[in-house]
């Protein structure tokens, strides 16, 4: 099993609700801790800390870097978050997320995936502490956009994780790591629905109903509650977890890649060699597979 960190902004963006779903019952990966980053990094660590009780799970949640802003409207699982407090959760709950970072890799007696799927503000936090952390961990991350955008389009724009906080990601580039991406060229057009996303909302597990109470929570906020009975929104970081185990499913390059201060990505021969999923070898594979990890019963 590897061993992973995963640094999100979840209860934002819902996708990455189920990247942590996901992440969670994918055999191949041992989840060692989960840190937070961007704005109310708490209500963000009380989040996954509930998911990971739904799910069983007692491993060590941080509240990483960030503001501790974030409007109301940006919160859209907090009802399903309630009243749940740090001392419900049954596992260790830091408020230092980056040191929790720093201590579990330097624990661990294997190199460690640090598995990024939101702004890179706490691993950033967490080089600046320990610049030694990146000799024993590599980087999996869901940043840029190198020749596609949102959608497919054919005009790449700055995404959303670098944008957001570009000190950060430009930290992370700096550092003596391996790393890899999926910019939105690949993740950027996973979708399910029809008997794909009917199966997963379908789904009688325990993991699987939070899923879908959390994205129907989400929904509602939205105004538009039918979204969660029809189809899943586009689920980018589902691609990033994949690829902390495997990518088979991908066409892989190794770019040399820079960021403007805008947050745009682009390839640039003064840039950082990563290595990217720029395309598909077998998208439908992936979405059945997916299904597959998010209807397991554990």
């Amino acid at each position: 099993m590897i061993p992973v960190i995963l640094d999100t902004d979840i209860g934002t963006d819902i996708d990455d609700t189920w990247a942590l779903a996901m992440l969670l019952n994918s055999p191949e990966l041992k989840l060692e801790a989960v840190v937070t980053s961007h704005g109310d990094t708490r209500y963000r660590a009380l989040l996954a800390a509930k998911v990971l009780a739904v799910a069983g799970r007692d491993v060590p949640v941080g509240e990483g870097t960030g503001t501790g802003q974030l409007a109301e409207n940006r919160r859209g699982q907090a009802a399903w978050l309630d009243r749940y407090a740090e001392s419900d959760y049954a596992g260790a709950y830091r408020t230092g997320g980056a040191e929790l970072m720093v201590e579990t890799i330097m624990a661990s007696p294997e190199p460690v995936t640090v598995l990024c799927i939101g702004p890179a503000s706490t691993t950033a936090q967490a080089l600046r502490l320990a610049p030694q952390i990146a000799t024993r961990a590599r980087f999996v991350g869901m940043h840029g956009a190198v020749r596609r955008g949102y959608r497919g389009s054919a005009t790449p724009v700055p995404e959303y994780n670098v944008f957001e906080d570009v000190a950060a990601f430009r930290t992370v580039l700096a550092a003596p790591w391996p790393i890899t991406l999926t910019p939105l060229d690949t993740c950027g057009i996973v979708t399910l629905e029809d008997d794909e996303y009917g199966a997963v909302r379908d789904a009688d597990t325990p993991l699987a109903r939070a899923l879908l109470a959390n994205y129907r929570a989400w929904a509602a906020a939205l105004n538009r509650p039918e979204l969660a009975e029809q189809r899943s929104t586009t689920l980018f970081d589902t691609v990033a977890v994949y690829l902390a185990f495997a990518d088979d499913l991908l066409e892989m390059e190794t770019i040399a890649l820079a960021v403007r201060d805008d947050g745009l990505t682009y390839e640039s021969a003064d840039g950082r060699a990563v290595s990217a999923a720029l395309g598909w070898r077998d998208l439908p594979a992936f979405r059945r597979d997916l299904v597959q990890r998010l209807i397991r019963s554990g």
